[in-house]
């Protein structure tokens, strides 16, 4: 009996097993088995996150781009993508000048103008000057066709556009939280940014130095900071972190911002590499526009890319005190106490105990247990968070 209850214990074992591969068929086809492993989809990469002064930490990349622009995937699949990637928010960004996937459009519509081959216009006002007929498409589609999206997946959508013209004189800027795209274009740079800001939209710099030898303000640039036409600005931008920005980001009162700009996957750039993702991370009280506004307004994101985090010192201090804690585990017979610090939760710390210590990474959900000798207290430079160019913030830990 016992031999026949072993057999029975391992059959279910080996068929529970299968089971992750293999379901009974289904439908009016016996022949057909189904793979349970293709039912698992869409799996979220969970980013675990403290509340800092009260404040929810909301995760966002303010800079996409899909197929109505220069990218390679939808609108629709910029949201599910954001979803498996851990995001809360994103917002769609596609260029209000530079469309080139418009051509390959039209020849694939040929069938619905007669057979005749349509030509796109002022795809690229970059280069060119725009003609009288103007921009024919509807430039806040992408946003609805996200928005729409949205709705299966709980992730925040944030209208907006990029106003995108020559790189190393002008710039690009995104417009976010934008009425109407289709009313920012004009072939003034520095009015499409009046347009923007007219419907009340927040204007990011973005890649402020991008196709450029340094990081400094371009002529044009001086007069759109000037006239008080920029709000946030980007210390990363896809794989390139901008050190002397954060300087200027605080000089300025600008909101800080580390997006991808991603025009293919965030799988080939990040995920297939076990990155995270660039994300700007939101202090706010409710993940809504009103309330992801409202913190940029306040100037209260940091930017996180490459395991760097950045921006304002005292919040980056109460990110890492937030995300900690950390006990006396024994006190020797010289006082010498061993204190153990704990990660509780999913951005990575780096710190030095001195000027000349190597560094120590402090992983996700990983202890570190540090001798400190009697009466003296815990003193950490945090060296993977930077708040200037050069600096990182310092935290004292009372045992």
């Amino acid at each position: 009996m016992k031999r026949v209850l072993t057999l029975a214990v391992a059959l279910v074992a080996t068929l529970s097993a299968s089971a992750q591969y293999f379901a009974a068929p289904h439908g009016t086809n016996p022949d057909m088995v189904p793979l349970t492993i293709h039912q698992y989809k869409e799996s979220r990469k969970e980013i675990i996150l403290p509340q800092v002064r009260g404040l929810n930490i909301y995760k966002a990349d303010l800079h996409t781009h899909s197929i109505y622009s220069d990218g390679e995937t939808t609108p629709a699949f910029r949201v599910k993508e954001a979803y498996m990637d851990g995001l809360d928010a994103i917002a769609i960004t596609e260029h209000v000048e530079y469309r080139r996937i418009e051509p390959k459009m039209l020849k694939f519509l040929k069938g619905y103008t007669g057979g005749k081959a349509l030509k796109a216009e002022n795809t690229d006002l970059i280069r060119n000057e725009i003609t009288e007929s103007g921009i024919k498409v509807d430039l806040n589609y992408p946003v609805t066709e996200a928005v729409k999206e949205s709705k299966k997946y709980g992730v925040l959508v944030i209208p907006g556009a990029e106003i995108t013209r020559e790189p190393v004189k002008i710039g690009h800027f995104n417009a976010l939280f934008t009425k109407d795209n289709n009313t920012i274009y004009d072939p003034d740079p520095l009015q499409s940014l009046r347009n923007a800001r007219k419907q009340g939209a927040l204007i990011q710099h973005n890649h402020p130095g991008w196709r450029r030898t340094s990081c400094d303000k371009t002529e044009f640039e001086v007069k759109a900071y000037n006239e008080g036409l920029i709000d946030g600005i980007e210390i990363a931008n896809g794989g390139s972190l901008y050190l002397p920005i954060i300087d200027r980001a605080r000089e300025e009162n600008l909101f800080v911002a580390a997006n991808t700009d991603i025009h293919p996957t965030t799988a080939e750039y990040y995920r297939l590499k076990g990155q995270l993702r660039n994300m700007t991370l939101v202090f706010a009280k409710e993940c809504t526009l009103k309330g992801i506004r409202e913190a940029l307004e306040a100037k209260r994101s940091l930017a996180m890319s490459g395991g760097y985090v950045c921006g304002d010192e005292q919040l980056l201090k109460d990110l890492f005190l937030a995300s900690i804690k950390y006990e006396v585990v024994s006190t020797d017979k010289k006082g010498t106490r061993t204190v153990r610090i704990t990660n509780m939760y999913s951005i990575p710390y780096q710190y030095k105990t001195s000027k000349n210590a190597l560094p120590v990474d402090l992983l996700p959900y990983h202890s570190i247990q540090i001798n400190v000798a009697k009466d003296k207290q815990l003193n950490l430079t945090l060296t993977n968070l930077l708040c200037g160019a050069n600096k990182s913030p310092k935290v004292t830990l009372e045992l």
